[in-house]
């Protein structure tokens, strides 16, 4: 695995030449990382935990350290895969985040040092089925249906790939979502409370981390909310419970949703590709 021997791997891909080959058909691809050692996802977006807090009459949570679960990491979701999934009354929703790919992370790595071991950064759906979610929080035990696997976009990148858009462990693209071809946000990545290095340092301060584990940003979230929209269908009905004071209008996806997720660059690039899915009925699978 590249990761694992990444010093000779990364030097082997950047002399890859794709114009030499068969041209790519970003269709065709799978995800960066169809399975992984690991999966862990924070919610690094200060605003978007506001939101929901607020809205779902929480108390708020105490910020010192970065919130972040543990997830299914068997399996990632191609770009251009269909979701199938077992019912709309469970309150299917996409999530849209960047996440970062490690080599070997010693235990108690410290953040200023986790920077270093952050080799790829990806685009990713955390799919999330929001009606199962509340009981399994109840629990105390974490998601396990309420979670099922997520989806990455085509192309991982290395930090100087992405130029002003990598800055202090954030990236710093819009995240376009279209959601049944009409957008629905694009918000940007730089407003993370905690950065990918303090995230990767947080997930090994009593473990190691086995290179090749993927750490989440959590949902993409703004404070201007209302110009550039938002990343999950969750926090639009949190905004209008909120704003109305009462429940939410806006419907959780149905069978035959289409959702597109591309991070764009100031200058227009779209280093990751996108993500363009349909979400299908899988009870009968």
């Amino acid at each position: 695995m590249a990761m694992e021997n990444w010093a000779e791997a990364s030097s082997d891909l950047q002399a890859f030449d794709p114009e030499n080959g068969e041209p790519i058909v970003p269709a065709a691809l799978r995800a960066p990382l169809p399975r992984a050692w690991q999966w862990l996802d924070g919610s690094a977006f200060r605003t978007h935990a506001d939101l929901m807090q607020i809205a779902l009459g929480h108390d708020p949570i105490e910020a010192e350290k970065p919130l972040m679960y543990q997830g299914m990491s068997h399996q990632f979701l191609g770009p251009t895969e269909d979701v199938a999934l077992p019912s709309v009354q469970d309150g299917i929703d996409f999530e849209g985040e960047f996440g970062v790919i490690v080599d070997h992370v010693p235990m108690g790595t410290s953040p200023a040092k986790a920077m270093d071991h952050i080799k790829l950064i990806v685009q990713i759906n955390d799919w999330s089925l929001r009606a199962i979610a509340p009981v399994e929080m109840k629990t105390g035990f974490g998601w396990i249906q309420a979670k099922p696997a997520c989806s990455m976009a085509p192309f991982a990148v290395t930090p100087d790939e992405l130029g002003d858009g990598w800055q202090d462990g954030r990236v710093c693209l819009d995240l376009e979502v279209d959601w049944n071809g009409k957008r629905f946000g694009a918000a940007n990545g730089c407003e993370m409370a905690f950065g990918f290095h303090e995230l990767v340092a947080h997930a090994a301060h009593t473990r190691e981390l086995a290179a090749g584990t993927i750490i989440g940003s959590g949902t993409v979230s703004n404070a201007n909310y209302p110009e550039v929209g938002s990343s999950c269908i969750s926090e639009v009905r949190a905004i209008e419970m909120i704003r109305d004071k009462g429940p939410a209008s806006t419907a959780f996806m149905a069978f035959g949703d289409m959702i597109r997720m591309e991070g764009r660059g100031v200058d227009g690039s779209s280093p990751f590709g996108a993500i363009e899915q349909q979400v299908v009925d899988g009870s009968s699978r």
